[in-house]
């Protein structure tokens, strides 16, 4: 299984340093919107571009001579272009309206090289040589720095840089992984899925197909800690508390789009890596009767989560949708099998049955609502004769996570 966790740190950048930032992240903008712009064709999709390596080889030279950013960054800038494109090639595949991806969002990527970590602080190229900032580390950071990128456990994928132009601050998202077992371990066949099943949950703030987890037990300790805390101003009942409380509010209220921000930014990468074009989500109206043990601040979290994720996706070229959630929890996500019933669900574990198969409930689910949409487009769909019930098409391999047929909606999944 993998684990994901995010450090979003705040970043103490000296003022005279702050404009080679703003002017790094122009640059690279624009050099993923020249990419994006060499990659597209407007009049078939088979002459767009998709590989990384034509687009590289092709635009590297001129852009570095065109900017004054580092190698890193020039690549990085025309891998974020070649993913965009990608995604809306396979929309335009299926017939759905699609147009030159366009990046204005402030943003810029780094790797190992152009990102040097230090106890407390960090080294980043820019267009004037590198940048030393320190990190603001609060006591109460949601994912500590401290916990997560110096701990040996966790391996560096890869960190965002991104501007808050509000508070006027920059931010640090600093992305780790770790596998725990070999239980959910996301298969070789990933890196070709189309479609991206997210299940939300109480114990796990969202899971995909892949097998990767966003854990809710950070957003639950801040929320009990904030309320906590509310409780303790509001008893002393003065004008000054009155006044802390609206202020912790605010500090709440955007801590908590913050923390899903990260969330939703590291969905998203999740489904460009695994070059997915479509990342489903059950419907949410009637969340609240299905996950009765859910507290209101999980509501509002599951909402503003496929929020952030549906209008930051397309900027990456995925269509983001939503299916019926009916039985998604219940039934058996192995192909063979698609067994529903009540008893396969026993809280955060799953136990099928009929034919035993046993895995994290959520995972589960997650893998049934990416399959479920593939099933409902209107492509041609067949019926796997080893199910019963018709439940599952033809050769839907989830151990490989490919759903294939003559026409068809691949699953990114275990």
């Amino acid at each position: 299984m993998e684990v994901r966790r995010t450090a979003p740190v705040k970043l103490i950048v000296p003022d005279e340093r702050r404009d080679d930032l703003h002017e790094s992240a122009r640059q690279f903008l624009y050099c993923a919107n020249r990419a994006a712009e060499f990659c597209w064709d407007d009049h078939s999709y088979t002459n767009c571009v998709t590989a990384n390596s034509t687009a590289r080889d092709a635009l590297y030279a001129e852009l570095r001579e065109e900017t004054e950013l580092t190698a890193n960054l020039v690549q990085e800038a025309i891998r974020r272009a070649v993913q965009a494109t990608k995604g809306c090639v396979e929309r335009w595949k299926q017939g759905k309206r699609v147009s030159q991806p366009e990046f204005t969002s402030w943003s810029m990527l780094y790797d190992k090289r152009s990102a040097t970590f230090y106890r407390n602080k960090v080294s980043l190229s820019t267009v004037n040589g590198r940048v030393e900032c320190d990190f603001e580390l609060p006591a109460d950071s949601p994912t500590p720095y401290e916990q997560y990128v110096l701990s040996d456990e966790y391996e560096f994928r890869a960190s965002t840089l991104q501007y808050d132009k509000a508070t006027d601050e920059f931010y640090f998202h600093i992305t780790t992984q770790k596998y725990d077992d070999d239980e959910f371990e996301v298969s070789a066949d990933a890196g070709h899925q189309t479609v991206l099943g997210i299940d939300l949950g109480v114990n796990s703030l969202a899971v995909a197909s892949t097998g990767t987890f966003w854990q809710g037990d950070d957003y639950d300790h801040w929320c009990r800690e904030f309320e906590k805390r509310r409780g303790e101003m509001q008893q002393r009942g003065t004008q000054a508390a009155h006044n802390a409380v609206l202020r912790l509010g605010k500090r709440e209220e955007a801590w908590r789009k913050q923390y899903l921000h990260t969330v939703a930014n590291e969905i998203v990468e999740e489904a460009v890596e695994h070059d997915c074009d479509v990342i489903v989500f059950e419907e949410l109206p009637d969340i609240r009767e299905r996950l009765p043990q859910a507290k209101w601040h999980h509501i509002w979290a599951f909402r503003r989560l496929y929020e952030y994720v549906d209008y930051k996706a397309p900027e990456q070229g995925v269509s983001v949708e939503q299916v019926a959630p009916n039985h998604t929890s219940q039934r058996c996500s192995r192909t063979d099998c698609g067994f529903t019933h009540e008893d396969n669900r026993h809280g955060e574990h799953f136990e099928c049955q009929k034919c035993g198969y046993e895995v994290n409930a959520d995972y589960n689910a997650a893998k049934n609502i990416g399959v479920r949409y593939a099933r409902k487009r209107k492509h041609s769909l067949r019926s796997s004769p080893n199910s019963r019930n018709g439940d599952a098409p033809v050769n839907v391999r989830i151990t490989g996570g490919m759903l294939s047929g003559e026409s068809y909606q691949r699953i990114a999944g275990d």
